[in-house]
């Protein structure tokens, strides 16, 4: 599997499986959410309805990945993960890794060969970018995925280095 660390906007990117940093809702927020939301436009928010009326009433749990349509976005589908807010008194690091984990299950029961990942959880969540990079490096490298492509596409400089400096 090659790695690949890039700055920029993950909705632009033309992969099979883009990852969301979504809220247990899965009707979008903001952040990375609310722009998968906004340009993959309202198919998305629809079919997380379904997925809210048929599976996951109460929402979906922390450190699980759903998938869903794409909608406008040049992927062929979102990957929803719910990550763990940040916490000092409370290790939530195999939560975490578990957004990964689950997302690359889920991408591989798609027969996705390209993902592309955000930093879960380093946003509003407040998870340290240095911590956060460490562990998403650390999960898809054992993760042991079919996928070929995986990327980390990562929306400010803190994040991006922090993610390029644990990719080494």
């Amino acid at each position: 599997m090659g790695i690949s660390i890039l700055r920029g906007d993950i909705t632009k990117q033309r992969v099979d499986a883009i990852v969301n940093a979504a809220n247990s809702s899965l009707y979008g927020g903001g952040g990375v959410d609310g722009a998968i939301h906004r340009a993959g436009g309202p198919a998305i928010l629809e079919a997380c309805r379904d997925l809210r009326a048929s599976k996951y009433g109460r929402g979906l749990a922390t450190g699980q990945a759903v998938a869903t349509t794409a909608g406008k976005l040049e992927a062929r589908w979102v990957i929803h993960t719910v990550g763990p807010v940040y916490s000092t008194d409370e290790d939530r690091s195999d939560l975490l890794a578990s957004c990964y984990r689950e997302s690359l299950k889920v991408a591989d029961e798609l027969g996705a060969a390209s993902i592309a990942f955000p930093a879960v959880s380093a946003g509003v969540y407040g998870w340290p970018a240095d911590s956060a990079a460490r562990i998403a490096v650390e999960t898809v490298r054992t993760a042991g995925t079919r996928v070929a492509d995986l990327r980390f596409v990562l929306f400010n400089d803190e994040v991006y280095q922090a993610f390029a400096a644990a990719a080494g």
